[in-house]
């Protein structure tokens, strides 16, 4: 299907944005990191994709998040951490780090209430001022007063306190700004983003940096098929430990769940998989030219799941598990929410978006095997969560 035109008034916003990022390159030199043009078109304030006001989620958006096909993702995500919010007591803080449209927090925060595991705080960490506005609106109407009240909206982590409890986030990695690297006669070298003739963007290869480097050549080491071969392109996220210790902050104990599409390393970097996952949603597009549209389409790349692994351990956390989303959500109680959904549903019509929900969350053609949860877990038990059926041999 060909991508729906660009309305006049979002082609001047796509074209001013494009014009920061061109002077942003220009004062550089001529080149910036792919990185940091992923970050300008994604989260330059008031002109990036996440940070200006279209409809990024749902079907009038650009793509669909489990969250917003209904409750029962929320209400499973709910299930695995309710034990651990529990044993943590009453002063515990569930974390949702980018909370979307709002969607996942609304029936999460009813679920917890029904469980009686809610917490004195659900905080949201949202870089987005435009998310934080829809959020704020979407719970404050939405939500009974006693409950919106405990949901708080954070400039920066939790690094100023001490703090247990819990921290969610859902395609949250994808969207981090990802620098990219190529082989070049058996050299690392990091793709770069600069201005052609014409004002469009392209790539141009400069010298990686030794984080770059070397994080490039412990993949390789892992590798079965061993060193990159010449002109072997793709993303690799080496500040991602960083990440983790940064919106974890001081977390003392207390459970971290992430959820979001990738592969484990082996598969990530296949020989086959030569250009990486790089690429941009928009209309519930798949669109390969990640310089067009700058400012209307998500870029995103997918996860590599053992690099999130190591990063997890290094924070101090202990590894709870790994495995797909259908597996997750029917090891905890994705069968049970079904069935007590229909039975408070009030017509066939309900039960019928009910089964569909459970279809486009489980089944292997949908996000059933794409996306993958991974946990880990300080003080508190988290590994049964992952039982149903764990990947982590792929590891």
């Amino acid at each position: 299907m060909p991508l729906p035109p660009i309305d006049p008034e979002a082609q001047a916003h796509s074209e001013r944005l494009r014009g920061l990022i061109q002077a942003v390159i220009a004062e550089a030199g001529g080149a910036i990191p792919f990185s940091r043009f992923m970050e300008l078109a994604l989260y330059a304030p008031g002109l990036g994709y996440y940070s200006a006001g279209s409809t990024k989620f749902g079907r009038a958006g650009d793509f669909v998040t489990a969250p917003e096909l209904g409750s029962l993702f929320a209400e499973c995500v709910v299930e695995s951490l309710a034990p651990s919010l529990r044993q943590l007591g009453a002063d515990s803080v569930f974390l949702e780090i980018g909370g979307g449209s709002g969607a996942f927090a609304e029936a999460a925060i009813r679920h917890l209430d029904a469980l009686d595991a809610m917490p004195a705080r659900y905080a949201i960490l949202e870089p987005s001022a435009d998310l934080r506005e829809r959020q704020h609106d979407r719970l404050r109407q939405r939500l009974p007063e006693a409950l919106a009240a405990r949901v708080e909206w954070l400039d920066r982590p939790l690094g100023d306190e001490d703090w247990s409890g819990v921290l969610f986030a859902n395609e949250v990695i994808d969207a981090l700004p990802t620098p990219r690297f190529v082989i070049r006669g058996g050299e690392v070298m990091e793709e770069g983003v600069c201005v052609k003739a014409d004002g469009g963007f392209a790539t141009v290869d400069v010298p990686a940096d030794a984080l770059m480097t070397a994080a490039v050549r412990h993949v390789e080491r892992e590798r079965d098929e061993g060193p990159f071969r010449d002109g072997y392109r793709s993303e690799l996220l080496p500040h991602l430990p960083y990440w983790v210790q940064a919106v974890m902050g001081r977390m003392q104990a207390g459970a971290m769940l992430f959820v979001d599409y990738g592969y484990p390393r082996r598969e990530y970097y296949a020989e086959t998989r030569d250009r990486g996952t790089l690429r941009a949603f928009h209309r519930h597009h798949v669109v390969d030219d990640v310089f067009a549209r700058v400012g209307l389409q998500d870029i995103t790349a997918s996860v590599d799941f053992t690099a999130l692994a190591e990063a997890g351990t290094s924070a101090g956390f202990d590894f709870a598990g790994y495995c797909s989303q259908a597996a997750f959500l029917i090891g905890n109680g994705l069968e049970q929410r079904l069935a007590a959904q229909e039975a408070a549903a009030a017509s066939e019509t309900q039960r019928y978006a009910l089964r569909r929900q459970v279809q486009q969350l489980t089944l292997p053609t949908a996000m059933g095997e794409r996306f993958q949860a991974m946990g880990f877990a300080r003080g508190v038990p988290f590994e049964a969560a992952f039982l149903a059926g764990d990947l982590s041999f792929r590891l």
